[in-house]
């Protein structure tokens, strides 16, 4: 098995992104008065674990980021990251897409050749 990737090649944006998210959901758990102890606990992850969440470490997977979400109360938003609504520049292309015209079937479609 091969040793876990120490440096994760990321997008710069992508980086601040997570650290934004690790230091947001740091504050949210010091403004509720949570222990890192506890935290971990009602999230069913080592303290490490969200230590490292808590600094943005791209290595934590995106279920223990929406668990300690949830824990905090602060999910609500995590199905409309990729919603179609959310997304303008895939609603342009699909309409570029979609037929200029829907022609009427034929007289044999959807009726079986008698054998």
């Amino acid at each position: 098995m091969a040793p876990p990737r120490k440096n994760i090649d990321l997008p710069l944006p992508v980086r601040r992104l997570l650290r934004k998210l690790g230091g947001d959901i740091r504050a949210a758990r010091l403004r509720r008065r949570i222990p890192t102890q506890i935290m971990a606990e009602r999230a069913s992850m080592s303290r490490m674990t969200l230590h490292k969440a808590e600094k943005g470490d791209p290595g934590v997977s995106l279920g223990n980021y929406a668990t300690i979400l949830f824990v905090l109360g602060l999910h609500d938003g995590l199905g409309d990251i990729a919603d179609v609504k959310n997304d303008p520049v895939g609603q342009d292309l699909e309409e570029e897409n979609l037929p200029q015209r829907i022609r009427r079937p034929g007289k044999s479609s959807g009726k079986k050749a008698a054998s």
